[in-house]
């Protein structure tokens, strides 16, 4: 199984861990899809053929193609989900101190005093926007296995950023 370009096996199953929001989020795409979306792609190759001549329809290969896009999400929504596992509160815990990794808030402050939060998530679940950073990004890579207090520095290409770690906590 392939999943957004990496390889699966039988006896090395990749496992996603998704926060309850985002697993919901991501069924909830998939049920539009299948039952909306879906309907939808096959009303317009309908409408697509009952125009005329489809050998030569642009409506009808914008129809196939949208058609084709819709099932690809729905198959890749499916096997993500398949092997997603739900985060739960005591997936974070620990005896010592906290670490930055999936499922955790981290508060970090610049050079210039200005502070944000990273809440860290896999790569499917990621919304920069939302403050979801994905464990594969700049920032992520850097605050991964780091401690309140470290020091860490970011290169993206915009320049290097240096943040220090104010906290961290549980997002769950």
């Amino acid at each position: 199984m392939t999943i957004g370009g990496q390889s699966d096996t039988n006896s090395e199953r990749k496992v996603y861990r998704l926060t309850p929001e985002g697993y919901a989020k991501m069924k909830e795409r998939l049920d539009y899809l299948r039952n909306v979306k879906r309907k939808e792609a096959a009303d317009y190759i309908h409408e697509a053929k009952e125009a005329g001549d489809i050998s030569e329809s642009s409506a009808y290969e914008d129809a196939k193609n949208t058609q084709a896009q819709v099932e690809g999400e729905i198959m890749r929504l499916e096997q993500l989900l398949s092997v997603a596992e739900v985060m739960s509160p005591d997936m974070l815990q620990t005896d010592g101190p906290l670490t930055a990794r999936i499922g955790m808030r981290v508060e970090v402050e610049n050079e210039s005093g200005v502070r944000r939060t990273f809440k860290l998530v896999e790569t499917y679940e990621a919304d920069p926007k939302a403050g979801l950073i994905s464990d594969q990004s700049p920032v992520g890579k850097a605050l991964l296995g780091h401690k309140e207090g470290d020091e860490v520095s970011v290169t993206t290409p915009g320049g290097v950023t240096n943040y220090t770690i104010l906290s961290i906590s549980p997002m769950i």
